[in-house]
């Protein structure tokens, strides 16, 4: 009889190492890394204002500014994505070639999502994900107010 685990840091953490070892197996021979995967399909929504990608990149990777930066450079340099100077804040889109390397990255997750996900009871995959949408909006604030308190003591 199997024994049903606790929800933690380390059973969740094992379900992301295992998928995103899963990802990077499958966009590594497209030449990117998984930031840039994650990178190219939030500029697969349209074009966005570099502040606000990055912000994303930021947010979601846990990374400094200064990585993201790096990330959407690198996908310029491949030219992956260019920078549209045509308003007046700096704003970063998709090419030809960044869309279709987005979209094999789509085909990816989507085969992976329904190999690994596809025959959960819709039930449970749900509760599973509002939970975990609640422990990291949980660990946002907690990382939100760790930086807020290192900000105050530099002052």
């Amino acid at each position: 009889m199997s024994t049903v685990p606790t929800l933690n840091g380390q059973i969740i953490g094992q379900a992301h190492y295992a998928t995103r070892a899963l990802l990077e197996r499958a966009v590594t021979p497209l030449g990117i890394s998984f930031g840039h995967a994650l990178t190219l399909n939030a500029l697969a929504a349209g074009t966005i204002e570099r502040t606000g990608l990055v912000h994303r990149i930021t947010s979601t990777l846990k990374i400094d500014e200064s990585a993201a930066h790096t990330l959407i450079t690198q996908l310029v340099d491949a030219g992956l994505a260019r920078p549209d100077d045509q308003t007046d804040a700096p704003r970063v889109r998709l090419t030809d070639a960044g869309h279709a390397v987005q979209g094999r990255v789509a085909d990816a997750v989507a085969g992976l999502t329904t190999r690994l996900y596809g025959d959960l009871p819709a039930d449970e995959t749900n509760a599973a994900a509002r939970v975990l949408a609640l422990v990291t909006q949980r660990a946002n604030a907690e990382l939100a107010a760790i930086a807020a308190d290192a900000v105050a003591g530099q002052k």
